[in-house]
């Protein structure tokens, strides 16, 4: 059953966390406040677990943490407010992880007061979505060609690079609007790295990041807003996550990637960009990948928490509690990732997320034996 979109107008000057069929705060409902308490802590329940972040991961956390509280009473408020804000969250101390797209850069290291561990939590496509009624065809894009639409320099849908690449396509003379996040995006930072390796222009002039200056484009909050944007205006082109565009029915493009196949966004293409060696500390690109089977905008999402768990009077039974459900999600939770389009973590990310796990501490002890 599928929410309505709101306006544009309202899309781009409003949060926006219902468009989808998965409802923004998971099991036990909860609202969209930090759930901060007056110590600054993230909750003085502690059988209520606070979250903040990543869009990308949204429908699958939703569903995650629905599964976990019928399963052990444990209830999670996960916020859908993007990557950076994740960050700028789990930083304050207003929450008990935060999630991101992208594993957080040296500004936010030194911003935050302790260190902080990243666990791999899912892999996931973003797709290129359009919205053109009239073409039945799935379009096939080059790296170059979509690097020249994003920095503005293909304006029309007809023009003659895209239709190279699509012969037998009738394309409309529509103008191209773009559609970007107006918000501190993982997913942003997986795209624009993405559009660093493959074209030396974007590098040079607008490079990678969870916030750039986009060249040309509206903006959206969240893979919701951006979808909304997609779904509501006709010519439009956005990124967004492969579970958005599925559950919403908006058709996506192919992509040609560095062996030169056009790959559709799949959880089987995603899981071959996903067959690589994990760093000790997880913190890895899955973009442009060297498997020729592999959709070259992939990547990892993580979930981030402090890696000394006693701060702010947070006691023990909390502590463990946070970490004996990241546990699950990267272990029995898995089984809900395939269903939403997500690619299930691979034996190597597994590994490596249960070493950092066990690396968490509460008052200098072990909390996972």
């Amino acid at each position: 059953m599928m929410q309505k979109f709101f306006n544009i107008k309202t899309l781009v000057s409003t949060s926006i966390f219902a468009v989808i069929t998965v409802a923004m705060v998971s099991c036990g409902g909860g609202g969209s406040t930090s759930g901060a308490d007056s110590t600054g802590s993230a909750s003085s329940d502690d059988n209520t677990l606070i979250g903040a972040g990543s869009s990308f991961d949204n429908p699958l956390f939703s569903k995650q943490f629905s599964e976990y509280n019928k399963a052990n009473g444990l209830k999670v408020n996960y916020q859908s407010v993007g990557s950076g804000a994740g960050i700028s969250q789990l930083t304050a101390k207003t929450v008990d992880f935060g999630a991101s797209d992208a594993p957080m850069n040296g500004k936010q290291d030194s911003a935050i007061s302790a260190p902080a561990i990243h666990i791999p939590i899912t892999a996931g496509a973003v797709v290129l979505s359009y919205n053109l009624p009239e073409v039945k065809d799935t379009l096939k894009l080059t790296p170059e060609v979509l690097a020249d639409i994003f920095l503005g320099k293909i304006t029309k849908w007809n023009d003659g690079k895209i239709a190279a690449e699509n012969k037998g396509v009738k394309l409309p003379a529509t103008s191209i609007v773009i559609a970007h996040r107006s918000d501190g995006s993982g997913t942003s930072n997986i795209f624009t790295t993405y559009l660093s390796k493959v074209s030396e222009e974007w590098s040079t002039r607008v490079g990678k990041g969870s916030s750039v200056n986009w060249p040309a484009g509206l903006g959206g909050k969240g893979n919701e807003g951006v979808a909304g944007l997609i779904k509501n205006t006709p010519g439009t082109i956005g990124y967004i996550e492969l579970a958005y565009a599925v559950q919403n029915q908006m058709p996506y493009a192919k992509l040609k990637n560095k062996s030169g196949n056009f790959i559709t966004p799949s959880i089987a293409s995603v899981t071959a960009a996903a067959n690589i060696q994990i760093p000790a500390d997880s913190k890895v690109s899955l973009t442009n990948t060297d498997a020729a089977d592999g959709y070259p905008i992939s990547g990892f999402s993580w979930v981030i928490i402090y890696k000394e768990q006693k701060y702010n009077s947070r006691s023990a039974e909390r502590a463990t509690k946070l970490v004996k459900l990241i546990s699950w999600m990267i272990h029995d939770g898995q089984q809900f990732s395939s269903a939403l389009t997500y690619a299930p973590l691979s034996p190597a990310a597994v590994s490596a997320g249960d070493a950092i796990l066990k690396s968490a501490t509460y008052d200098g002890k072990p909390i996972l034996q």
